[in-house]
């Protein structure tokens, strides 16, 4: 429901626009194979280091943000470079800077017709099983027959819940809180865009300038602005949340949800269960078939909800285990690949290279959860594939791993995402179990 509001007319801006517009490409989730998770698309093409990648939820069971160094932002630019969009700053806010925080998995949507004041908000925190909530601003907005869900955000903490690499793209946040729209991609051709670029969202408000192509959350958000634009176009503040609930099921904090908000709320659940129709009571099977099949067997698990599985306490008694391996230190992982993860980092170790590992970097191996956005299980399911170096090693990017590094594992039965084609150069998995004599 739009709140009324009186407003100063202003006329169209043509204002001088620094760069070109801004396309990020969404990344799924690191851990599948060669061409699994390859960005479609014939106009894309991603901005480099900007990727979140994949790992976000890696990062969180390990505790490691994964994002770059204190010296340099996600974008590559320093900490005190301002960004370069010179838009109408009546609806500019303060840059965000780089992602200081854990990316978070977008579980449940809240909507309601006011504000949700603090005291509820402090509950809803206080729920078992939620893991983070984002306050912010919805409306829908009318465009050509077209109704948008458009969110008026704080870019710098609403970006954690966007996926795949979004997040990290700090030139993609700082567009939005420069004044630009962000929205994404497969409504480019949909909306009524000039040749310059500006789009009215709303009748008698200024044009928004489209700054950035940006995957958004799925079946819940098609555009972003910031928050002064959410005033202009009439938003109620603080009327949607966004809830993880990190490894709890969605479901089981709905009801709970429920009862402390009003009569009328909007409660949607945004995780795979819920938009793939999945049966979390179901016990699922997987055969794994190919040279690590041995390493597998047969997998049987149940689907938690966003994103995540349990698989039987049998099979984790009996196929993965916790070891002391050189440089990483503990790292829990399939038991038929410590011997060959350990051989691999002593040679790293006696070549000289342990410095090119960097413990503090690393960002799992045992980590039993889907693809993002799909049904296919990751290989971190199985305790196959590890992250190293995760901050210099994004998805889409030729990555910082040194190469000896890369051959010494390859050596040692790991295939690297590196030489995927659409790249994952953290990432090594088992191919291939080796004898380690």
């Amino acid at each position: 429901m739009r709140r009324a509001r009186q407003r100063v007319t202003r006329p169209p801006r043509r204002a001088a626009l620094g760069g070109a517009l801004v396309v990020v490409l969404l990344a799924a989730a690191c851990g599948g194979t060669s061409g699994e998770e390859a960005p479609t698309g014939p106009e894309a093409t991603e901005v480099a280091d900007t990727s979140t990648a994949t790992d976000g939820e890696d990062r969180a069971a390990s505790g490691d943000p994964g994002g770059p160094s204190d010296s340099e932002d996600g974008d590559g630019s320093s900490d005190g470079e301002q960004p370069t969009v010179g838009l109408d700053p009546a609806f500019a806010v303060d840059p965000p800077g780089r992602l200081k925080d854990l990316p978070r998995t977008a579980d449940i949507l809240v909507q309601t017709r006011a504000g949700i004041p603090e005291e509820t908000l402090a509950e809803i925190r206080d729920l078992e099983g939620v893991q983070d909530v984002e306050q912010f601003s919805m409306l829908q907005v009318g465009i050509e027959n077209r109704v948008l869900n458009l969110a008026a955000v704080d870019p710098a903490s609403f970006r954690r819940f966007t996926p795949g690499q979004v997040p990290q793209s700090r030139e993609v946040w700082d567009r939005v809180a420069g004044g630009e729209l962000a929205i994404a991609p497969e409504l480019q051709k949909k909306l009524p865009i000039d040749e310059q670029g500006f789009v009215e969202l709303d009748q008698g408000s200024p044009q928004v300038h489209l700054g950035a192509l940006a995957p958004q959350i799925e079946n819940a958000v098609d555009a972003v602005v910031n928050v002064k634009w959410g005033e202009e176009l009439g938003a109620e503040p603080g009327n949607a949340l966004l809830i993880s609930t990190g490894i709890t099921a969605p479901d089981k904090v709905v009801k709970p949800l429920t009862a402390l908000l009003p009569r009328q709320t909007s409660v949607q659940r945004l995780d795979s269960v819920a938009r793939f129709g999945l049966d979390i009571n179901a016990k699922q099977t997987a055969f794994v078939v190919g040279s690590v099949s041995e390493a597998v067997g047969v997998f049987n698990y149940t689907v938690l909800g966003g994103g995540r599985i349990a698989p039987a306490e049998s099979w984790v008694r009996t196929h993965i285990t916790t070891a002391q391996v050189p440089i990483l230190g503990s790292v829990t992982c399939n038991k038929a690949i410590i011997p060959q993860l350990t051989a691999a980092l002593r040679e790293v170790v006696e070549t000289g290279l342990a410095d090119e590992i960097n413990p503090g970097e690393y960002a799992g191996c045992y980590y039993p959860r889907f693809i993002a956005g799909s049904t296919t299980l990751s290989n971190h399911s199985f305790g196959l594939a590890l992250d190293l170096n995760t901050p210099g090693n994004q998805r889409g990017t030729v990555g910082e791993m040194d190469r000896t590094v890369v051959a010494i594992f390859k050596k040692w039965g790991f295939g690297w995402g590196g030489d995927w084609r659409y790249t994952d150069p953290m990432h090594f998995e088992a191919v291939r179990i080796v004898d380690v004599r």
